[in-house]
């Protein structure tokens, strides 16, 4: 083993990019190479950006930077949505010696030798890409919670958003695929699986009609799994359906992101989203009274170009008014391509950091609104690591946190017991 290549990986961004990254960590691992921590001098790093907002790609540039500190000797590649979109760009950052698109991870290893001394690019057209890029995880990091890939792309070209570009159009993966990785995962002792792409509620369209529901009800029978949990959802059809079919889907975990943006119904014009704010406040109630305690989490954009004062308080009023248990409030940044970037009236940042801190404010009374709502419930824990001596902490099933001290040993355990009370970002539960 000391004589293999050692190879560390470092993933920005979503969940997709997590999945991608165990699915390039099992193709290294199976051609001999060791895998081993960024810190530890490995020989090659991978590095798996995102690219949703500049900040991010700041992130990956910094990251590059530290890789060429820890190995000046090291190959260096560079993989993801910065690379897809940016390649040109990332080909100037110093020290990079392999650039690979998205559409190429599942040839990393083949890449990355033939690559020989010279800095090399293997970037294709996404967007003329037609067919899920075939991609399997047999491990996940961990053994409570594992992530499963089903949908690659999205179709919408929100006018602020890069993602199209860097991940193409929707292609659905195979659902044969999909339940055989599943059934895998639970075979190797997951117990919750969680379903992930760039746009899930979009699972089946480019087959030509929407299939996640019917994919659900599929997972719903592999034994062994315990609970079945939705990545970032976009409102659809599909929503309602997922809500009408509650009774029929007991593992489906009632947490529930759905992307709103903005809650005034003229930004989410401009944004060229596919909803009004009645419309995803009316998704919200059904999925809520379909599913008891379910939890609604969400993103917010603040300072999209144009957005007034009063634009930015209809949307904080309606976050108070849905009642998320939790937002993730962002400023808008400006993405090289898109219509947002061009549009008049860009939002100062000074505003925007402002609007983001208000925002934020509102953001932590809801979340600590909700936690509240859950003292003294009887919640299903899933347990996943201990956190101090005898205190183990997991997820119940509306995602909220919860740590309990325990004399045995509770990891992988799902175990349904009453809520006591609330410390910091966790409700604590008595022995």
């Amino acid at each position: 083993m000391v004589n293999l290549k050692k190879v560390a990986f470092y993933t920005l961004g979503c969940r997709v990019n997590q999945y991608e990254t165990e699915v390039m960590r099992e193709q290294f691992e199976k051609k001999g190479y060791q895998v081993t921590d960024f810190d530890n001098k490995p020989d090659i790093f991978v590095i798996n950006t995102c690219s949703v907002t500049a900040i991010a790609e700041r992130k990956a540039r910094r990251v590059i930077s530290k890789a060429a500190k820890i190995n000046p000797d090291a190959v260096i590649v560079i993989a993801g949505c910065y690379s897809q979109t940016s390649p040109e760009e990332v080909e100037k950052i110093k020290y990079v010696d392999v650039i690979i698109g998205n559409g190429e991870k599942n040839r990393i290893v083949e890449i990355v030798e033939q690559a020989g001394d010279n800095k090399y690019t293997e970037v294709g057209d996404i967007m003329k890409t037609d067919r899920y890029t075939p991609l399997f995880a047999s491990a996940n990091s961990g053994k409570t919670r594992a992530l499963i890939k089903i949908e690659e792309g999205c179709n919408n070209f929100c006018s602020y958003c890069i993602i199209p570009y860097a991940r193409g159009p929707v292609r659905s993966r195979d659902e044969a695929d999909i339940l055989k990785e599943a059934m895998a995962l639970a075979d190797a002792g997951y117990k919750e699986i969680v379903l992930t792409g760039i746009h899930i509620t979009s699972y089946g369209t480019d087959r030509g009609k929407p299939e996640l529901a019917d994919l659900l009800l599929k997972l719903h029978e592999i034994p062994g799994i315990e609970r079945i949990r939705l990545g970032s959802l976009e409102l659809t059809t599909e929503m309602n359906r997922i809500a009408e079919m509650a009774k029929k889907l007991p593992k489906l975990c009632p947490h529930f992101h759905m992307s709103l943006q903005s809650g005034s119904d003229t930004v989410l014009k401009r944004m060229k989203r596919r909803y009004t704010s009645d419309e995803y406040l009316a998704a919200a109630k059904k999925l809520t009274e379909a599913f008891d305690g379910a939890a609604i989490t969400t993103d917010i954009m603040v300072g999209f170009p144009g957005e007034t004062e009063d634009e930015f308080e209809e949307s904080r009023k309606f976050a108070e008014k849905v009642g998320f248990a939790k937002v993730h409030v962002f400023p808008y940044s400006p993405r090289r391509g898109t219509v947002a970037a061009e549009m008049p009236d860009q939002v100062a940042e000074e505003v925007k950091k402002e609007r983001a801190e208000k925002m934020q404010q509102t953001a932590e009374k809801l979340e600590k609104k909700f936690y509240e709502y859950n003292i003294g419930k009887e919640l299903t824990v899933l347990f996943e690591r201990e956190v101090s001596e005898n205190v183990y902490e997991g997820h119940a099933e509306n995602y909220i946190l919860v740590r309990r001290k325990c004399a045995n040993d509770l990891s992988g355990k799902i175990l349904k017991i009453k809520t006591s009370g609330v410390n910091g970002k966790a409700l604590i539960s008595k022995e």
